[in-house]
């Protein structure tokens, strides 16, 4: 009896530092993101594992598991940034785990400077509430750096983010566009950069 006691101690532990291990997953390396909008077209990214590995490494698990298929872009400024990834549509779900916030306010070094083309985590006011929201800067946006997690940029496809944005038609001064407006996101997927 006390053996199997001393055996199912041991099994928990090992089930708690899977459990652990498997809340912080890291990448490393570059990873190729395809982003497909219906109705609009193809945004290809090259994303930074080395960068931001926590958002990397959560960005594509949720696109492996088809999470983004066919969610939307809720909230759209032109001239600053479109944004989406929430299952809600409008800016306040996102999926079940949060993440740590790679950028210097939070202690994290990230070189990625929110420039045209940069795609980033959207947040709360709490520093490590990422879930699954990103955005992907229109316009240069240099005063959101170290303070949000970019982690990659457009390779191809810009002229589908200028024309989203330029058809964008918000209701509120924050980007909200209504449901029946907001683009689609067919589906994303990511693969490892060769090298």
């Amino acid at each position: 009896m006390k053996k199997i006691r001393i055996l199912t101690l041991v099994l928990l532990a090992a089930l708690v530092l899977f459990a652990v291990s498997c809340g912080t997953q890291k990448a490393s390396g570059k990873y190729e993101a395809v982003i497909e909008i219906a109705d609009y077209g193809t945004i290809k990214l090259t994303l930074d594992g080395d960068a931001a590995p926590i958002t990397v490494a959560n960005f594509v698990s949720l696109a492996e598991d088809g999470f983004y298929d066919g969610l939307t872009f809720h909230r759209i400024v032109e001239g600053f940034v479109m944004q989406g990834g929430d299952p809600e549509g409008t800016g306040l779900g996102g999926s079940d785990k949060k993440i740590k916030g790679e950028f210097s306010i939070n202690g994290w070094d990230n070189p990625i400077s929110h420039v045209r083309g940069v795609i980033s985590m959207a947040r709360s006011s709490d520093p490590d509430s990422a879930r699954s929201q990103f955005f992907i800067v229109h316009q240069d946006s240099t005063f959101l750096d170290g303070q949000y997690a970019a982690f990659g940029w457009v390779t191809e496809g810009m002229e589908v983010v200028d024309a989203i944005c330029e058809a964008a038609k918000p209701y509120d001064t924050n980007g909200s566009i209504r449901a029946e407006q907001q683009p689609v996101i067919t589906s994303i997927t990511v693969t490892k950069a060769d090298g």
